[in-house]
C-alpha cells in the first residue's frame, strides 16, 4: 500500500527562463531536471510548461516512494496566503491562483510562494543563515530583491515585502519597474555590464567581465564595481537600520566575486551603521539551488510533514557538499 512506501515532495523553482525541478524523500535527491521556460510565449503556454514540470517531477518519484506534496515558488509579486500570483513580468501572469490549479492538477496538497523568499528560506533553514533569529537574505543577479525573517519567523505582509530592489530617485537611469534610479539600475548584476558597456562602447560579459577589468586596472571599471558596491552597501545599511537584522546572507549570482564584493561591501556598511549593531555579513551557500530547496520546505509543510529531523538532515548535505 502506498500509505507506508518512503515519502518524497515534487519541488518546483520557476524563472523566467527555467523551471528547476527536484524530487527529494526525507534523505536526499531521487531525481532533478529543467526545463526552458519562454515568457514571450505568452501566459497561457509558460504556465502550462510549469504544468508539464509538475507532471514530468511526478513521473519521475520512483516506485518505491509515494508523492505527499508538491512545492512551488515563482518570481514576481506573489501572495502567499492566498496561492495567487499577482503579477510576474517574467512569466506573464496576473492574478493567476497557482496553488489551487496545481493542487486540482495534482490532487497533492501545494506549497506555493515567491521565488527570493523561498530561497531566504533555504538559507536560513538549511544554510549560511542557520541559527538566525533576525536574518535578511539580499539575492543580486539580474534583480534585487530581499528576504526577512525577524524573531525566528518569516515575513510575507500580503507579498510585497523585499521588493528593495525599486524605489530610487527622480535621477538616474529608467528602471523596468516604471520608476528612475532604482538600485536595479546600477547595483544588480544585469546593470553593471551595462553601464560599463555604455561608458566605454566595449561589450562584457556582465559583472564578471566588469570585474576582471577592475583586476587589470581599469579606471572605468573600477568606477563602474564602486558605484554598485557603494549602492549595495546603501541598501543593506537600510535594512539592517529597518529591521535590526543581526545577519545578511548575500545571493544571487553577483556573490560569486566573493571577497571582492563582500570587502568593500562590509566596510560599507560598518562606516554607515555608525550607531547600530554591526550584522554579519556572509555569502549564500545554497547558490542557484536556493530557490528550489525553498520549495522543497514549502512542499514539506504544505503535506504536513516538515519536521525538524528532515530540516536536520539536508542541512547536514549541504555542511558536506560546502565542506568537501
Amino acid at each position: 500500500m502506498s500509505e507506508h512506501l518512503p515519502q518524497a515532495v515534487v519541488a518546483l523553482d520557476v524563472g523566467g527562463t527555467a523551471v528547476k525541478s527536484l524530487v527529494v524523500d526525507r534523505d536526499g535527491v531521487l531525481h532533478r531536471a529543467s526545463t526552458p521556460t519562454r515568457a514571450s510565449d505568452g501566459p497561457e503556454q509558460s504556465f502550462a510548461v510549469v504544468l508539464q514540470a509538475v507532471e514530468a517531477a511526478l513521473a519521475a518519484v520512483p516506485p518505491t516512494h509515494t508523492a505527499v506534496g508538491v512545492g512551488l515558488a515563482v518570481p514576481g509579486t506573489v501572495d502567499e496566503n492566498r496561492g495567487v500570483c499577482v503579477h510576474s513580468e517574467n512569466l506573464g501572469w496576473t492574478d493567476l491562483p497557482v496553488r489551487d490549479l496545481v493542487a486540482a492538477r495534482t490532487g497533492l496538497p501545494v506549497g506555493f510562494g515567491h521565488d527570493v523568499r523561498a530561497g531566504g528560506l533555504a538559507e536560513w533553514r538549511l544554510g549560511a543563515g542557520r541559527g538566525a533569529e533576525d536574518l535578511a537574505y539580499l539575492s543580486v543577479g539580474t534583480g534585487i530583491a530581499a528576504a526577512l525573517v525577524l524573531g525566528g519567523r518569516p515575513v510575507v505582509a500580503g507579498g510585497y515585502v523585499g521588493e528593495v530592489g525599486h524605489g530610487g530617485t527622480t535621477d538616474g537611469d529608467p528602471c523596468a519597474c516604471g520608476g528612475r534610479g532604482c538600485p536595479e539600475t546600477f547595483a544588480s548584476a544585469a546593470a553593471i555590464g551595462r553601464r560599463y558597456t555604455r561608458l566605454t562602447g566595449t561589450p562584457v560579459d556582465g559583472a564578471r567581465g566588469v570585474l576582471d577589468r577592475t583586476l587589470q586596472g581599469d579606471r572605468t571599471a573600477e568606477l563602474v564595481w564602486a558605484e554598485a558596491v557603494d549602492g549595495l552597501g546603501v541598501l543593506v545599511s537600510d535594512i539592517v537600520r529597518v529591521t535590526g537584522a543581526s545577519r545578511v546572507v548575500v545571493g544571487g549570482g553577483l556573490v560569486h566575486a566573493g571577497d571582492a564584493l563582500l570587502d568593500p561591501l562590509r566596510e560599507h556598511v560598518r562606516r554607515r551603521l555608525t550607531v547600530h549593531r554591526l550584522p554579519e555579513i556572509v555569502p549564500a551557500v545554497l547558490g542557484g539551488t536556493a530557490g528550489a530547496w525553498g520549495s522543497v520546505l514549502l512542499g514539506w509543510r504544505a503535506a504536513g510533514r516538515g519536521d525538524a529531523a528532515t530540516v536536520e538532515r539536508y542541512a547536514e548535505l549541504h555542511r558536506a557538499r560546502v565542506t568537501s
